[in-house]
């Protein structure tokens, strides 16, 4: 008897831990993920003013997201040996230092020094993507989606953040535009550390005493991981390369800076706004019917984007993708946290982000080319095999699971 209460009362305490741990990551996301649309919307503008040559304007954000991809193995190997709470606060405070960097650059009118600045803040986006990951470590897999779908609601909070701190701190440095958007970022790092530190995450190696880790390709090449990195994959890369090429695409087709940056901030608030109720979704209909579901607006968004070049057609399409990169990337999110078990978490969580982010960074060199080279509408063409592609390994995966659960009744 006595056993039982204190195995009921340490599931109660692991059960508020959790609980606590999500919304405090919630707060966290909302601070951390504000630095991405800080480096994504002033990246190029700096880069206008700093680089010699015009065609590298651009390569600040680029390295942004190369850093990110790069930073996602080392931040797991971190979180591995040293426990979530401590690889993050070490990420805040390379946010911090990165943002630092970045405003001395541009007060000095160095772009190397600048460009060093935003590749350094990639270790800190890798920490906060994993966010979501952690969210799901201490809850029942009933409700992982739910967890992960609340983290999210903090990038629809630092969608916020992150604008404002650019609209307020911008003319803030005198002499040197945009600094102070960039000591902001500095600001909001610092911010999260307190709330970070808060975190009760496990003991580094308490996941690794839970049971013998599969070898990391075997889990690579197990049907439910492929399928589910790749929905991620084709959900986040054509979001990021489509929302990259689209401002530019606007002001070609003869629409205002200010109606393209009005485009981009609704797709943002279409991003992260589902977050409230995607996870309701998921637990209803299933992980693989919301990823499935994502990529048909995904691919809805392109359809609508070739139906015209009017202002509505751009931002119907932005709305679109944003509400589908929300149900793809959370589903398919979903999906991977099914295909390990606690003692091989880290590694494959790592293998998932480092190959998300990693297709995140190619398609941020290659979208504003291909849109020179090729035009809005082939690019919105190009992405629809790709997503009946995905459709139909989603499909397959279906019909594999049934097959399996058919196979173990009778044999049963």
């Amino acid at each position: 008897m006595t056993s039982s209460i204190m195995a009921t009362s340490t599931g109660a305490a692991n059960t508020a831990d959790a609980q606590r741990n999500v919304w405090l990551l919630v707060a966290s996301q909302s601070l951390g993920g504000a630095a991405p649309p800080i480096i994504i919307s002033l990246g190029g503008i700096v880069g206008q003013m700093l680089a010699s040559d015009p065609s590298l304007s651009t390569l600040p954000v680029s390295l942004y997201n190369l850093g990110l991809a790069l930073s996602t193995i080392p931040a797991a190997v971190l979180m591995r040996r040293l426990g979530r709470r401590a690889a993050y606060v070490l990420g805040a405070l390379l946010g911090s230092v990165s943002g630092l960097i970045a405003t001395y650059g541009v007060v000095q009118g160095d772009f190397a020094t600048f460009c060093v600045g935003a590749a350094m803040a990639g270790f800190y986006g890798a920490c906060v993507q994993s966010y979501r990951f952690a969210a799901t470590d201490a809850v029942e897999p009933s409700q992982r989606a739910k967890a992960i779908s609340r983290i999210m609601v903090g990038g629809l909070v630092a969608a916020v953040i992150g604008p404002q701190v650019v609209i307020w701190t911008r003319d803030a440095w005198p002499m040197a535009p945009f600094a102070g958007s960039f000591l902001g970022q500095a600001g909001l790092a610092l911010l999260a550390l307190p709330l970070l530190w808060l975190l009760r995450a496990p003991p580094p190696q308490a996941a690794v005493a839970e049971g013998t880790a599969r070898p990391v390709g075997t889990i690579a090449r197990s049907p439910g991981f492929v399928v589910a990195v790749t929905a991620g994959i084709v959900s986040y890369g054509l979001m990021a390369f489509i929302m990259t090429a689209a401002p530019m695409a606007m002001v070609g087709c003869g629409h205002t800076v200010g109606e393209a940056a009005l485009g981009i901030q609704w797709h943002v608030l279409a991003m992260f706004a589902p977050s409230f109720f995607t996870g309701h979704l998921i637990a209803r209909f299933g992980k693989i019917a919301i990823t499935a579901l994502g990529l048909v607006l995904i691919a809805a968004s392109g359809l609508l984007a070739l139906a015209g070049l009017e202002l509505l057609h751009f931002w119907g399409s932005l709305i679109l993708l944003g509400v589908g990169w929300n149900f793809g990337f959370i589903g398919a999110t979903a999906m991977v946290t099914d295909t390990y078990t606690p003692a091989e978490r880290a590694k494959v969580q790592a293998l998932n982000d480092f190959l998300v982010f990693g297709t995140v960074a190619v398609a941020s060199f290659g979208s504003g080319r291909l849109l020179n080279t090729s035009g809005w509408e082939t690019i919105n063409t190009l992405m629809l095999p790709l997503i009946a592609v995905v459709l139909v390994m989603l499909g397959w995966l279906t019909l594999h699971r049934r097959r399996a659960t058919a196979s173990t009744t009778v044999t049963q």
